[in-house]
């Protein structure tokens, strides 16, 4: 997605006339939740502090390769959202750097444990459990049973019937692969992937278009984060959610400043008002978002999933954020499973 400049707001001056909010400078932000959250952000901020904000937004797969490719150069200064592995790995390089809020005591503690383990260069902002979106009334024409643990994925009822995003552009799908070997061991959880590959009709760029594709119809089983099933629950598809049986792993979406930003007075007061309560409605209130904000204070979204209700495996955050770890782990889905024949 390209850049997208929002407009200065302008307020009423002495004797009625519109005047520009006082100069306070410019924000380069990266982006990697939702566009209608990305953008209800950027103004909300814009409009808080006057501060002009440069958006853009993609996928977190996509945003760590771009502050990758312009280390030498920086062109964003705060990255804010998407899952948290990539945020960890571009900490652990060295292309972000370390801040320490004074909101960060009313934050709930998995979003500090994310901080800390980072080295202070990433905080929680929002959590979410991965799970299976499901097209209720597909597979009931079509005759199939839904699924309810990772087993039933691969029988051959899904054959063609399985969208997963995939994890050289996609944090949720490295978040799927880092899920499945925690829970399986790494050899079993690659023959896993290697034995759904039949099943699954497309590796899609973004993490976010599976559950989309279920939503209109396009496939039955969606594997993403259960928030966004209920998301399109709420928007009137036929969709519902299953977490695994055997359990399931979920994501800390987190929030970076980048190294070298050109704007880091601004980069700064965007963390801390990131990590307000308003600010962390904005989620479920422009784009109807149902993570868990990390603010203590914000309340869950309505019909949003429990997190202390589904069955969550211990996720190592610190091992599988590792820059090297992530690296290995998608090179070998791209030689074993990606490349694969179907």
């Amino acid at each position: 997605m390209h850049s997208r400049p929002l407009l200065p707001l302008l307020l009423l001056g002495t004797g009625g006339l519109a005047a520009p909010v006082a100069a306070q400078g410019s924000l380069n932000l990266y982006c990697s939740v939702q566009n209608e959250w990305c953008q209800a952000v950027a103004t909300n901020f814009q409009r808080d502090t006057g501060i002009r904000v440069n958006m853009t937004q993609r996928g977190s797969g996509e945003t760590l390769a771009a502050i990758r490719a312009e280390a030498q150069n920086p062109r964003g200064d705060v990255w804010f959202g998407g899952t948290g592995d990539p945020h960890l790995a571009a900490g652990e390089e060295n292309l972000t750097q370390a801040y320490e809020s004074p909101n960060n005591a009313g934050l709930h503690p998995w979003a500090l444990t994310q901080w800390r383990q980072s080295e202070r260069r990433a905080i929680g902002v929002y959590a979410g459990a991965v799970g299976f979106g499901i097209n209720t009334e597909l597979l009931a024409r079509k005759g199939i049973a839904p699924p309810a643990c990772w087993a039933d994925l691969l029988d051959a009822r899904f054959r063609g019937e399985i969208q997963i995003a995939n994890p050289n552009s996609s944090g949720t799908a490295y978040v799927v692969i880092a899920t499945l070997v925690q829970l399986m061991g790494e050899e079993p959880a690659f023959d896993y992937l290697r034995r759904m590959h039949p099943n699954v009709n497309s590796y899609t760029r973004s993490g976010t278009a599976p559950i989309k594709a279920v939503a209109r119809g396009e496939t039955g089983v969606s594997i993403s984060f259960v928030h966004d099933a209920v998301t399109e629950a709420n928007a009137g598809f036929p969709v519902t959610y299953a977490t695994p049986c055997e359990g399931t792993g979920y994501e800390i979406g987190s929030m970076s400043i980048i190294r070298g930003a050109r704007n880091l007075t601004q980069a700064r007061r965007f963390y801390d008002w990131a990590l307000t309560e308003p600010a962390q409605r904005l989620g479920f209130e422009a784009g109807g978002q149902l993570q868990q904000p990390s603010n203590a204070t914000a309340p869950l979204p309505p019909n949003a999933p429990d997190l202390s209700r589904i069955r969550l495996i211990e996720y190592d955050f610190a091992k599988y954020g590792r820059a090297a770890e992530r690296r290995r782990l998608i090179q070998r889905w791209d030689r074993e499973v990606g490349s694969a024949p179907r």
